[in-house]
């Protein structure tokens, strides 16, 4: 039932952000980096459980904790590059946009 709600929230917000559409840029790309990070924060507890699961199968099949912090960081910062990214994206602010997109790639 979480996804129907966070669906519901993102409809919402594309609403809100489609009545600023041709006025205020500003206000909508705040009114998206926002929703982004309500998102977000809404599936952390979701990831939390994730992890904890990766953590104890790590744990049966004698895997260090090194090496499955090291892909859980990895994989943190690739999905933070991308949002990011494609927040720029948005923007169309071109020349901020090729250097991110050259970041991430380096960080894969």
């Amino acid at each position: 039932m979480d996804i129907v709600k966070i669906c519901a929230f993102a409809f919402v917000a594309l609403f809100v952000m489609s009545l600023f559409k041709g006025s205020k840029n500003q206000i909508t790309m705040a009114i998206s980096m926002v929703c982004g990070i309500i998102i977000l924060m809404a599936m952390i507890d979701k990831l939390s459980v994730i992890i904890k699961f990766l953590q104890n199968l790590a744990v049966k099949a004698n895997i260090d904790f090194v090496y499955l912090n090291v892909v859980f960081k990895v994989l943190g910062i690739a999905f933070l590059a991308t949002f990011v990214v494609r927040s720029v994206k948005m923007q169309e602010k071109i020349a901020l946009l090729q250097k991110l997109s050259l970041v991430e790639k380096y960080l894969y």
